[in-house]
């Protein structure tokens, strides 16, 4: 049974997204958002980039810096992951200063 969630030009696994609320506070619908910030960062996600490329969106979601896992699957941006993690938001300032 296919699961996904299709949103524009994003897409998601909706149990992923039920995991990853309740872990991180964070929808993927919500963090879609960060995609929006003119001042977004995208860098690869080289530790999990074995199987296929996947990268991090850091950008502002609700006055806040998330960072977003992600990976292009059928011309979308297929997200697998977000939240409000200090590492994203490390780098996002130190390239806003």
């Amino acid at each position: 049974m296919n699961d996904d969630v299709h949103f524009g030009s994003f897409t998601w696994n909706a149990a992923k997204e039920r995991e990853n609320i309740h872990r991180h506070g964070l929808s993927f619908r919500e963090a879609t958002a960060a995609f929006a910030d003119p001042h977004r960062l995208i860098t690869h996600d080289d530790k999990h980039s074995s199987q296929e490329e996947r990268l991090f969106c850091v950008g502002r979601v609700n006055n806040r810096v998330a960072t977003v896992r992600f990976t292009y699957r059928d011309k979308k941006v297929r997200i697998i992951g977000a939240g409000f993690w200090r590492k994203g938001k490390v780098l996002y300032e130190k390239t806003r200063s």
